[in-house]
C-alpha cells in the first residue's frame, strides 16, 4: 500500500512547532491541502507570532504542496475551521496538536495556571472537533487525532493541570469515537514522546537527539488513513516504536449486596481488589465494563 492523500484537507494545530510542522509536511508530501494553524505563542502561552505556521507553509509550498497559514487561538476553533472551508471547500482530517506547559509543584499552582492549559489543551481540542463535526458527519468520513500525553496516562510531578487535561482529552476521544463510529468518523489519541518546544522545557536537546518528530509523523497518517479502521485508540509514540496501549481490570471481589459492607470488610478482601493476574479483563466500552454490576442487578450476586 502507497498512502495517497489527495483531495484530502486537514487542520493541523500548532502545526508551526516541531512536532505539528512534522505532521504538515508529511500530510503534504501525500498529497493533502494543510491548514497550518499556530498563535505563535511561546511554549507557556504567552505572545504570538505568525512565523512559525508561515514557515511550514513555505517549506510545504516549496514541495508543490497546498497549505495556508491561520494564526487563530484553538479556543476559536470555528474561525480554524471557517479558514479550511473559506480556503478549501471541505474538512477531512483534524490533528489537534497545539499546547502549552506551565509546570510547577501543586501547592505552587494558580487557578489561571489551571484554567490556562484547560482552555488551550482541553477546550481547544473540544472547540476545533465541535466545529468540525457535522461537516464530517454529513460528508460521512472523517478523521481527528487528539494529542495526549504519558504524562496524563501515569501523572508527573509538576503537571498537575498538564496531566488534567491530556486524559481529559482522551475521554473526549472516546466518547467522540463512540458517537463518530456509525458516520465512518474515526477518532483516536496519541502520546508522541519527541524534540518539540514543550519537551525542550523539561529535557535537553541532546537527551532528545534521537527523539525526531518525523517518527511519530507516520502514525498520524496512517490513523488519518480512509483505509485505517481504528478509532478509539491511545498510542504512546516516539523514537521509531508505537504501543497501543488498554485499561486492565482485576477480577475484584464481589461483595453481598444484601449484606452490611464494612472498610474492614474491604481491607479484608483488599488483594483481590488489586491483584492483576490471569483473571484480569480489558473492559474496551461502557457495556463491557458494566458487567460486574449487572450481575447484582440480575441477581446472579445475593
Amino acid at each position: 500500500m502507497t498512502q495517497n492523500l489527495t483531495g484530502k484537507v486537514a487542520i493541523v494545530t500548532g502545526g508551526g512547532g516541531s512536532l505539528g510542522g512534522a505532521y504538515a509536511l508529511a500530510l503534504a508530501r501525500r498529497g493533502a491541502k494543510v491548514v497550518v494553524n499556530d498563535l505563535g505563542s511561546a511554549p507557556a502561552g504567552g505572545g504570538a507570532s505568525r512565523g512559525p505556521a508561515d514557515q511550514i507553509v513555505a517549506e510545504i509550498q516549496s514541495l508543490g504542496g497546498s497549505a495556508v497559514a491561520n494564526y487563530d487561538s484553538v479556543t476559536e476553533g470555528a474561525r480554524v475551521m471557517q479558514c479550511a472551508l473559506d480556503t478549501y471547500g471541505r474538512i477531512d482530517v483534524v490533528v489537534n496538536n497545539a499546547g502549552i506547559l506551565r509546570d510547577m509543584s501543586f501547592h505552587k499552582m494558580s487557578t489561571a495556571d489551571f484554567e490556562d492549559l484547560y482552555q488551550v489543551h482541553l477546550l481547544g481540542t473540544f472547540s476545533l472537533c465541535n466545529a468540525a463535526w457535522p461537516h464530517l458527519r454529513g460528508q460521512g468520513f472523517g478523521r481527528i487525532v487528539n494529542t495526549g500525553s504519558a504524562a496524563g496516562i501515569y501523572g508527573n510531578f509538576g503537571q498537575a493541570n498538564y496531566s488534567a487535561m491530556k486524559l481529559g482529552i482522551h475521554g473526549l476521544t472516546l466518547s467522540l469515537a463512540a458517537e463518530g463510529r456509525a458516520k465512518n468518523i474515526h477518532v483516536n489519541t496519541i502520546a508522541p514522546a519527541a524534540l518539540s518546544r514543550l519537551t525542550l522545557t523539561v529535557m535537553s536537546a541532546e537527551q532528545l537527539q534521537a527523539m525526531r518528530p518525523d517518527l511519530v509523523a507516520p502514525l498520524v497518517l496512517w490513523l488519518c488513513d480512509p483505509a485505517c479502521t481504528e478509532s478509539g485508540g491511545l498510542f504512546e509514540v516516539g523514537g521509531g516504536w508505537i504501543g497501543k496501549l488498554r485499561w486492565e481490570r482485576a477480577a475484584g471481589h464481589h461483595f453481598s449486596p444484601g449484606a452490611p459492607l464494612t472498610p474492614e470488610d474491604v481491607a479484608a478482601q483488599w488483594q483481590a481488589i488489586t491483584r492483576f493476574g490471569p483473571d484480569s479483563t480489558h473492559p474496551a466500552s461502557m457495556a463491557e465494563a458494566f458487567g460486574p454490576f449487572e450481575k447484582v442487578m440480575k441477581g446472579e450476586i445475593t
